[in-house]
């Protein structure tokens, strides 16, 4: 008999069980066969700034909760209905407990569709959708887009500085010297300069330094060379610095 045949047979077996103590027993022996069930949902969400012990302590109490809620009169294999359970439980861990800075649930949830479209729309199209296709496909203005993209800066902290020599980090936009409440001060400047940036710059800017994208997947996302996205980040960047004074 299978790990997966022996589970079956386990949680078929458990609303029979004659006492608390048979119960448990039965439950922890279907916890321990399914934890490659775990460890393969887990492993999905791996590379995402969470220690995989504590994906795998997510999946596990997922696991109970399906083991004490499934019902084999419904006629679904156990494993059918676990799988979504776990999963499920390893997203909202990221939804409510993955973000360096706490976001609106609008802009968790916004930032999950901008995610799932992009996937379906560069399988469809061969390449990165553009902001308008992304916009369009998930039923949001351009200017929705890239504010999601923006709030995806709190999922995680990130360095301020850049990815290679080529390529400038904001730690080459802001002085080395200045303390807490200089950089407080600079940070409100900054704002409302951001907004009034053309649409293209904007959203060069977010990706590179709020996106944390290289100028390659930059330029492939958005249709242009690499060399024309250096070129805009820099004209951005010595503008902003222009405007600052």
């Amino acid at each position: 008999m299978s790990d997966r045949e022996r589970v079956q047979a386990l949680v078929a077996a458990l609303p029979a069980a004659v006492d608390e103590s048979e119960r448990l027993a039965l439950r922890n022996e279907i916890v321990e066969l399914s934890m490659p069930l775990v460890r393969h949902c887990a492993g999905q969400f791996s590379g995402r700034g969470e220690p995989m012990e504590d994906l795998i302590q997510v999946g596990v109490l997922a696991l109970i909760q399906a083991v004490d809620r499934y019902d084999a009169g419904h006629g679904a294999a156990f494993s059918t209905y676990a799988v979504p359970t776990v999963l499920g439980e390893l997203k909202k861990h990221f939804r409510d407990k993955g973000w360096a800075v706490r976001v609106p649930r609008r802009l968790q949830e916004l930032r999950e569709q901008i995610s799932r479209s992009r996937s379906e729309l560069s399988l469809a199209l061969g390449r990165s959708p553009t902001p308008a296709e992304l916009a369009a496909a998930v039923g949001v203005s351009v200017e929705e887009i890239l504010e999601g993209l923006e709030s995806a800066q709190a999922y995680r902290s990130q360095s301020l500085h850049g990815a290679d020599d080529d390529e400038p980090g904001l730690d080459q936009t802001l002085p080395s010297d200045a303390d807490d409440y200089d950089l407080v001060e600079l940070r409100e400047s900054i704002k409302p300069l951001l907004k009034k940036l053309p649409a293209r710059e904007k959203q060069v800017l977010l990706l590179r330094f709020f996106g944390n994208r290289s100028q390659r997947e930059i330029a492939e996302e958005i249709g242009v060379s690499q060399m024309h996205v250096s070129r805009v980040l820099t004209r951005t960047l010595e503008s902003l610095r222009a405007e600052l004074g």
